[in-house]
């Protein structure tokens, strides 16, 4: 029998009120993730309020708000190192500081040291025409190289743009795969193609791709795009029909709609 003294000393476990939470995002060549809490607006006056204006707030409720980048990123100019930062901001009517800072573990402005800082910037809030009950975090507008984290909560709306570099990490790496056994040369042509490289390298690194897979519809495809892009339009329409006659044999049917398309428009 267990006694009123050892059940007094159990945990009661209850939904928390502002549930926590962590959100990662794919960014550049590896991730950005955020851990908060989010409180609802549950009928409060939040900004002014709840949250005082021009005061620093941990951006979230119970414990502090991080932000962890896996690679180098550029907020607002400044360069931040990969790793895991503290979120903090202190909200305006008119515009918002948004603060990235060494210290993990601020939950309160008496933690809080300015000297710690990263990043310092500010921010022009957006109104909502609709309310958003719990707070939230969330990444927008998503770019191989950009993307924004936004605030988002009652009215409001916060975004500040995280940036990265990624074009000479890769073309290092292609310099490097190139001369390895199993050059990457579908993938390596197609980053040439959507960065507005050398596109006739792009078609001479299609063509060896094929030499390896001669049923690789796709890359015909892509190949016959990037010559109608070059000028090359006799040579797009003959790969094109390539790979229109193996999409159909291999039973591809968004294939055979895709080239079927792209020779109209080849006409």
């Amino acid at each position: 029998m267990i006694s009123s003294a050892a059940i007094s000393q159990q945990d009661l476990k209850v939904p928390a009120p502002s549930p926590s939470t962590t959100v990662k995002q794919d960014f550049g060549l590896s991730s950005v993730e955020l851990s908060y809490s989010r409180p609802g607006v549950k009928g409060r006056k939040i900004f002014g309020d709840l949250v005082p204006y021009d005061k620093l707030w941990r951006t979230g409720a119970n414990s502090p708000t991080t932000i962890t980048f896996g690679d180098d990123v550029t907020i607002n100019g400044t360069k931040v190192p990969a790793g895991k930062y503290g979120l903090l901001t202190i909200p305006g009517q008119q515009e918002w500081t948004v603060i990235i800072t060494k210290s993990t573990d601020v939950s309160s402005a008496s933690a809080y040291k300015e000297a710690n800082d990263v990043v310092r910037i500010k921010v022009k809030p957006h109104e909502l025409p609709f309310p958003i009950e719990t707070f939230m975090i969330v990444f927008d507008r998503i770019k191989p190289t950009s993307m924004d984290a936004v605030l988002l909560w009652d009215k409001v709306a916060v975004p500040f743009t995280i940036n990265t570099e990624v074009d000479s990490r890769v073309m290092a790496q292609i310099d490097q795969l190139m001369k390895s056994d199993k050059p990457p040369y579908f993938q390596a042509a197609m980053y040439y193609v959507d960065n507005d490289k050398d596109l006739d390298k792009a078609v001479t690194w299609m063509d060896k791709a094929i030499q390896e897979n001669p049923k690789a519809f796709w890359v015909y495809h892509n190949k016959a795009k990037t010559l109608a892009k070059i000028g090359k339009k006799k040579e797009a329409v003959e790969a094109a029909n390539k790979s229109l006659e193996i999409a159909q044999k291999e039973g591809s049917v968004e294939y055979v709609e895709m080239n079927e398309k792209l020779l109209a428009s080849l006409k």
